[in-house]
């Protein structure tokens, strides 16, 4: 069985009754020991919920979970020894990297969509009436130019 495979399996026994597996890969995880830095190969599962990342240490595993809300950004990148990946929850940066097993393309894809998602449901419904009309005040007062109020007045209008 593929190293991939056997973490996968393995990380099952901690996730939800019932939680589907979207997307898992494998790669360097980026972590403390001791207070020193090192490299533990481990998994990233991207699930409907959360991220959850899997790694065997020497005598156990290392466990971790990221619900999408406390997800702000991710990054991928792709060099000589594989793709990285690195997203910042609660305040901390999770990296992995030479990823060169498991569907990064449909990893980064989900989460990307329910980052989006999880924003979009906490980001406040804005009376864009209201804003334009502060717009076109700022545009009075002589602080915003014409063509910066018209920029800004189309891009209001296309989110109606």
């Amino acid at each position: 069985m593929a190293k991939i495979d056997r973490l996968t399996e393995q990380a099952k026994e901690h996730l939800e009754t019932g939680e589907s597996i979207i997307a898992v890969v494998l790669g360097q995880y980026e972590g403390e020991m001791f207070g020193q830095d090192t490299l533990r190969t481990g998994i990233f599962i991207a699930t409907v919920e959360k991220i959850v990342l899997y790694c065997k240490t020497l005598f156990g595993y290392e466990l971790e979970v990221f619900p999408y809300s406390n997800i702000s950004s991710i990054e991928m990148s792709k060099g000589a020894m594989g793709y990285s990946i690195k997203f910042f929850a609660s305040n901390n940066a999770v990296r992995m990297k030479w990823i060169q097993t498991g569907d990064v393309q449909q990893f980064m894809e989900y989460v990307r969509s329910k980052i989006e998602k999880t924003t979009q449901e906490d980001t406040p419904m804005v009376d864009i009436p209201d804003q334009i009309q502060k717009l076109a005040e700022l545009k009075n007062q002589g602080i915003l130019t014409e063509e910066e109020f018209e920029s800004k007045k189309k891009e209001l209008l296309a989110k109606l």
